[in-house]
């Protein structure tokens, strides 16, 4: 199950592994939007908006690790298209302990202030006991998330991304299921959302990890693997702190953006809430084509092949720009409508919001897929700190956005913010892309 990236057609390879990612991803979507949809129809719309209001919170928090994850198995890709498999091992094990040791701090400090961060979010009083309740559980899950994302990027790392997909799957509809129990049979409301995504996560991760003691010999750790060898674990630091701050400061420009909502009331932060749900199942393609880059760069930049990093590239920019015409245009024309699955009360008020801010997005879909396509590609290569210099122009477009529609209580303005970011960003990684590519080509001149 896995596979060398470094030979066979770029475009093909690329797509085949980038399927299974998405799909997953999807799936993993469905763990939010299902608590939404069953959140918004069985309890009511200002449960829906506590959960709304949460989502920027997990994203600051698990983006943070996950961004540290799949920073840490770059180098795992890079020693696997090397086939250095020893030294693969030992970034395995590495990962493994700073994962842990991380994981764990961001628990303890995550629920130590959150009280205090969603007070500095102006959270809706009508929602704050709900909202509460939901991410206090989602960080007390911590461990349970990285189990999973950590395992599954070791996996992809090798080149297989279609087991941790399985996995998800089946994870997503356990969560389905216990979804329908917390909420609807125990009346547990936003909590009962927020075991069902963690308990469900945390299967998965248990999934991943039996299938590797099982079926991957590749990763068979011995004893010398565990040595810590702290040049190594420096590496790794070096490439996951800056893919984790990327997340963060995407995380805090999305923050800047909720808490501008917050200040409209609970139906526009409802609205909001519902719109980036239908966003978001479309945008998973960009995301997994993201992170099929990171490996597909990371392994050929370990095999020296940049010639191939540059045809990958060109792949993936061509492929995502149709989906992102096609899907923009079917966001534009219907999206809307899909704002039923989410809500009970006001219908026509909240879709119509609902279509305000499809309609912002869905025509900055190349911007983004440049954004995802060209920042993990950059990262997989092995450039930490450059990347993350393109998430401080996302932070600025959206902050200034969420600012000027804070300050003018403009709904609109607030959608407008990540395409804004989007935008900044796609610009200058586009500029980093062509400057590090021109570094390649001198260098194989001399």
């Amino acid at each position: 199950m896995e596979r060398d990236m470094t030979v066979g057609k770029p475009g093909k390879i690329i797509l085949n592994f980038t399927i299974p990612i998405f799909i997953g991803n999807i799936f993993q979507q469905l763990y939010s939007m299902v608590d939404t949809v069953i959140v918004g129809k069985f309890v009511g719309n200002e449960a829906l908006a506590a959960v709304g209001s949460c989502g920027t919170l997990m994203f600051l928090i698990l983006g943070f690790l996950m961004g540290l994850t799949a920073g840490f198995t770059v180098v795992t890709a890079q020693h696997f298209g090397a086939g250095n498999m020893r030294a693969m091992r030992q970034s395995v094990a590495s990962a493994s302990v700073l994962s842990a040791v991380i994981s764990v701090l961001m628990t303890v400090l995550s629920m130590s202030f959150m009280k205090q961060i969603l007070h500095l979010m102006h959270t809706p009083e009508d929602i704050y006991g709900e909202a509460y309740s939901y991410i206090m559980i989602i960080c007390g899950g911590i461990v349970a998330q990285v189990l999973y994302n950590l395992l599954a990027s070791i996996l992809r790392a090798l080149g297989n991304s279609k087991i941790p997909l399985y996995f998800l799957i089946l994870a997503a509809l356990l969560n389905i299921v216990l979804d329908l129990v917390f909420i609807i049979v125990f009346h547990l409301g936003a909590a009962g959302a927020a075991w069902a995504t963690v308990i469900s996560q945390g299967i998965s991760g248990i999934l991943c990890l039996f299938y590797i003691i099982k079926a991957v010999p590749e990763l068979y750790l011995k004893r010398e693997d565990w040595h810590m060898n702290w040049n190594l674990a420096g590496w790794q630091m070096k490439i996951g702190l800056p893919m984790a701050f990327q997340y963060s400061i995407t995380a805090i420009g999305t923050i800047m953006v909720q808490t501008a909502l917050n200040t409209l009331g609970s139906l526009a932060v409802a609205s909001f809430a519902a719109a980036t749900k239908i966003e978001q199942v479309v945008t998973q393609a960009y995301v997994a084509m993201g992170t099929t880059m990171a490996t597909y760069c990371a392994q050929n930049t370990g095999a020296k092949k940049i010639d191939r990093v540059r045809q990958g590239f060109r792949s993936a920019t061509i492929m995502g720009s149709i989906y992102a015409v096609v899907t923009g245009a079917v966001l534009i024309l219907g999206g809307k409508y899909l704002t039923i699955l989410f809500v009970k009360d006001n219908l026509t008020q909240v879709m119509g919001m609902v279509d305000i801010y499809l309609r912002c997005v869905s025509i900055m879909f190349i911007p983004l897929l440049v954004v995802n396509v060209y920042r993990n590609g950059i990262q997989g290569m092995g450039f930490g700190l450059l990347p993350m210099m393109a998430g401080i122009a996302e932070l600025i477009g959206r902050g200034v956005m969420a600012i000027i529609s804070g300050k003018i209580g403009s709904y609109t303005g607030a959608c407008m913010a990540s395409p804004a970011a989007w935008i900044l960003a796609g610009g200058l990684l586009l500029v980093m892309y062509f400057y590090i590519m021109k570094k390649y080509e001198r260098q194989k001149a001399k």
